[in-house]
């Protein structure tokens, strides 16, 4: 398994697995008008020429904002999300970013327990913030040590 940055060739696998696993997917533009901006960071997982996980950051000064976080289907619970967002913590880190924040589906009990192993804490709720099905963002914010 590798990390690196996510590449324009890219796009065809990560839009597979984004269609998979959200019901408001992001689209193949939206990625490449944020792959080719300066204050963001997408990183992939990759294995013999496969996508398994994805990641983004938009950075604004030394702050950072999660985009999303996906892996594979059926390459979950093998610790490749705790892999990917260790790794973006720490390029993040790297890059001056003292305090990242991201919002989740208050639903999304394994994504909730993978931010708070990585040192993000729950520090607010936007009401009905996502659709299909409707549910509520857990904010959640992670400083420097």
């Amino acid at each position: 398994m590798t990390l690196r940055e996510m590449m324009v060739d890219d796009l065809d696998q990560v839009m597979e697995i984004e269609q998979d696993l959200f019901a408001v997917p992001w689209t193949k533009e939206g990625y490449f008008t944020f792959l080719t901006r300066e204050n963001t960071m997408f990183l992939v997982v990759e294995e013999k020429g496969r996508i398994l996980a994805y990641c983004g950051l938009l950075m604004v000064m030394d702050e950072g904002d999660v985009t999303n976080v996906a892996v594979r289907r059926d390459r979950q619970r093998e610790g490749i999300g705790n892999f990917l967002m260790e790794s973006l913590v720490r390029l993040a880190d790297g890059m001056g970013v003292t305090t990242i924040h991201l919002e989740v589906r208050s639903g999304n009990e394994t994504a909730i327990r993978l931010y708070e192993r990585n040192g993000f804490t729950r520090d607010g709720i936007r009401k009905n913030y996502y659709t299909d099905p409707t549910e509520d963002a857990l904010l959640m914010t992670r400083h420097s040590q």
